[in-house]
Parts: structure tokens; C-alpha cells; sequence
């Protein structure tokens, strides 16, 4: 039997500025250098040896795009390892510095490729009280409904041994929302159809009018707005 390298991973996410960077890239989008630079408070320069770091860790993959280098995490399932180590990671400092950092934009945000934040929580206790969604075996199971396609999902054919549906603990919430590729369809159809919008100053997302409406209206006025930070 091969013992997994855990010592490697564990020298790569045992620092707070890598953790910051980490955290940074679990939005799902690549950034430069000195943008998580600048989002771990340490100098390009010691950003580029903590990427290094990272990235000998199979956690981040770098990739040149004209002038400038862009990194992001390599992949879903090392957003998914991070998302579970979050969930057993001290609660109280977690939800402290999730706080900070999302701000004013903490009701809806983007979590690596899925809807996070108050809203996405919201809308999956909705999708649980409607029958919409069953929990068993660790996993979301759908149930065909055309609220699902109001949604912009459109439920597999066949079953595939990754779940279509994966429940992910919020990091600020702690409750859950839902994840994989259900989660994934969901928020590319809400950003395709203007029902939410990045921030342009700030990392997150914004509800727009019509996101409002187009919520209220599939799964009721309880929906159309974030809950209370």
C-alpha cells in the first residue's frame, strides 16, 4: 500500500498567506500574481515562492495568457478537499475571516463553481422542503421537475458515479448548498441570464432585479432575497 504524501499538502496549506491565496482561488476564476499578492498582504515576490510552493503540491497550475501568468486551483477536486478541509477547520477564526473578506457581497457569492453565501443555502433548504432535492447516501438525489429547467439544470440521463448533485457546507453559513454539476449549470445560467452579476470592485456576486424576480418567481418571494447577514 502507498501512503498518501499528506506531509506534502500539509507543508503547502500550513501557511496563513497560502491559505489566503487558496481561499482567494476557491471562487472558481485565475488570478495574477499580484492580485493574490496583494489578496495574502505579502509582496509579489513572496507571492511567486508561495505559488511555487503550491503548485509542487499539485494544488494550483499556472497558465500564460499574453503578457501575464494566471493561476487558479487544478481542478474540482481540489476544490472539493479544500471545501471539506474548511468544514473541519476551527469554526469561529473561518467564519470571522470569510466574513471580512466578502463583505458587504457575504449574502451571494461564487464558491470555486457553485452558487455560496445565504441565498445558495436558501434556495437549497428550498429545494429540499419541495421535494425537489432528496439527501441520502451523502449526496443529493434530484427529482424531475420543471423547476429544473427553469433553473437552467438539465438532470442526467443516466447515473454516473460522481453525484450530479453534492451537498458542500458553507464556509460563512454552515449549513449547506449544493455543489457538482447541478450546482455548476446553476450558477453559469444565472450569470448567462443576468440573474447575477461579479462585482467589479470586489470578489462575489450581486443579485440583480431580474435574478430577484426569476428566483421569486420558481421557488417564492421567501427566495427573491438574501437572508440576513
Amino acid at each position: 500500500m502507498i501512503t498518501p504524501r499528506f506531509d506534502i499538502l500539509g507543508q503547502a496549506i500550513a501557511d496563513a498567506s497560502r491559505t489566503q491565496m487558496l481561499c482567494e482561488l476557491m471562487e472558481g476564476r485565475a488570478y495574477t500574481n499580484k492580485e493574490l499578492a496583494a489578496a495574502a498582504g505579502v509582496t509579489p515576490q513572496t507571492a511567486t515562492a508561495h505559488l511555487r510552493l503550491l503548485q509542487e503540491a499539485g494544488l494550483v497550475v499556472a497558465e500564460k495568457r499574453g503578457r501575464c501568468v494566471y493561476h487558479r486551483l487544478a481542478g474540482a477536486e481540489v476544490a472539493h478537499a479544500l471545501e471539506q478541509l474548511a468544514a473541519i477547520a476551527p469554526a469561529d477564526s473561518l467564519h470571522r475571516a470569510q466574513r471580512r473578506k466578502a463583505g458587504g457581497l457575504a449574502q451571494l457569492r461564487s464558491c470555486y463553481d457553485h452558487l455560496a453565501g445565504p441565498l445558495a443555502v436558501a434556495m437549497t433548504a428550498a429545494f429540499l422542503d419541495r421535494g425537489l432535492l432528496v439527501e441520502e447516501q451523502g449526496a443529493f438525489r434530484p427529482v424531475p421537475a420543471p423547476e429544473w429547467l427553469k433553473l437552467g439544470v438539465v438532470l442526467p440521463e443516466k447515473a454516473s458515479r460522481q453525484p450530479f448533485a453534492r451537498p458542500c457546507l458553507d464556509w460563512t453559513e454552515r449549513k449547506l448548498h449544493v455543489a457538482g454539476p447541478m450546482g455548476r449549470q446553476i450558477l453559469d445560467h444565472a450569470l448567462d441570464s443576468g440573474w447575477v452579476k461579479r462585482h467589479r470592485h470586489k470578489r462575489g456576486l450581486m443579485l440583480t432585479a431580474p435574478g430577484r424576480v426569476a428566483l421569486e418567481q420558481i421557488l417564492g418571494p421567501k427566495y427573491g432575497e438574501p437572508a440576513a447577514a
